[in-house]
């Protein structure tokens, strides 16, 4: 069984199987629809329903409350349909955006390697290239298929065949316990996408600034690989913060970069190195170093912040005390249900 969909303010509609969510439905017809953690957590996808029915799945009671449900909206990473319907969502018009289908891929895992202590590398050769964005992310296949998990692409667009993803460990996660503990080279995965919005605004003249910490580093490091292969000339600016000169992967090749592109430059800031070790660097956190290496002025770029939501929330604060507005920050946000307090900043509307 299947029901027509409609997308207002867009007037398109497109047929959607049973079973099937109102956002994979218009992702996979090239439909963009705001969303972050297609897991009901963060409320990013809520839509106004029209007319229809729909099983509203898994939202949670906090991102989607009752009265909410009761005034007609929905979550559309959860939201299943019942009846034909009809929906309105906001969708902002973004030049530099492409539009791709979202598609179902295949490949093998050639190469896994221990980026820090809890960060993996895994290398998976697609039987057919993905196009995507730099800075957008795919969905993994765990155990076979049982469920799924989001890792940013950590390779370049030109990179298509041979993708990269950047797996941190965290405890108790189901999936990248799997990712760490099980998968093996010569494995047979399978993966959709390309997911996101998070991509870099090329038609702008200002420079970029990315800033990043942990596993977020995936998404910074394929725009400004992407970047860079193209010749860009504006000036691009890297502040990385780790706890630990262990967990700074990626160091020397960034290094290697900064020395070879006159118009990149790289800030590692460690938030936990011991005292005594020898480390030259920034000693603090990813806000305070870009807040250091930028004078506590930032008018003039284009920001993008990849990481945590705290990492995130303490970035916007900084760049804005430091003349940048809202329009000129794009975020990425890695979170858990336990960080959906932490979902929504107060002095920003973008996820």
């Amino acid at each position: 069984m299947s029901y027509e969909l409609t997308i207002e303010p867009l007037g398109q509609t497109l047929e959607v199987e049973d079973d099937q969510t109102i956002l994979d439905a218009a992702l996979r017809a090239g439909i963009w629809l705001p969303h972050a953690c297609c897991h009901g957590l963060c409320a990013t996808c809520k839509v106004q329903v029209v007319d229809g029915e729909v099983d509203h799945g898994e939202a949670s009671s906090f991102a989607l409350m009752d009265f909410e449900r009761d005034e007609g909206k929905a979550l559309a990473c959860c939201a299943r349909l019942q009846s034909d319907l009809v929906i309105e969502a906001e969708i902002e018009e973004e030049p530099d955006a492409e539009s791709i289908p979202v598609r179902d891929f295949a490949g093998t895992v050639r190469r896994l390697e221990d980026l820090t202590p809890t960060i993996k590398g895994v290398f998976i050769e697609l039987d057919e290239p993905i196009h995507f964005q730099a800075g957008q992310y795919i969905n993994l296949e765990i155990e076979g298929g049982a469920c799924s998990r989001a890792f940013s692409l950590a390779s370049p667009p030109s990179c298509g065949r041979e993708v990269e993803l950047n797996v941190r460990i965290v405890a108790g996660g189901r999936g990248t316990t799997w990712v760490h503990q099980q998968l093996q080279v010569g494995d047979r995965v399978k993966l959709s996408g390309p997911y996101g919005r998070f991509f870099v605004r090329k038609s702008a003249p200002e420079g970029l600034l990315f800033m990043a910490g942990g596993s977020g580093l995936s998404s910074p490091r394929a725009m400004i690989l992407d970047l860079l292969e193209a010749g860009d000339a504006r000036p691009i600016t890297l502040v990385y913060g780790q706890r630990s000169r262990a967990e700074l992967y990626y160091h020397d090749d960034f290094l290697a970069l900064a020395e070879r592109h006159s118009n990149f430059r790289y800030v590692p800031a460690l938030s936990d190195e011991p005292m005594q070790s020898d480390w030259q660097g920034f000693r603090g956190f990813v806000h305070e170093a870009a807040r250091s290496h930028f004078d506590g002025d930032f008018r003039g770029v284009k920001a993008y912040l990849c990481g945590p939501p705290l990492m995130i929330d303490a970035c916007i604060t900084t760049l804005m005390q430091g003349r940048l507005f809202e329009r000129d920050i794009f975020t990425e946000k890695f979170f858990s249900a336990a960080d959906v307090q932490q979902v929504r900043s107060p002095l920003f509307k973008r996820i």
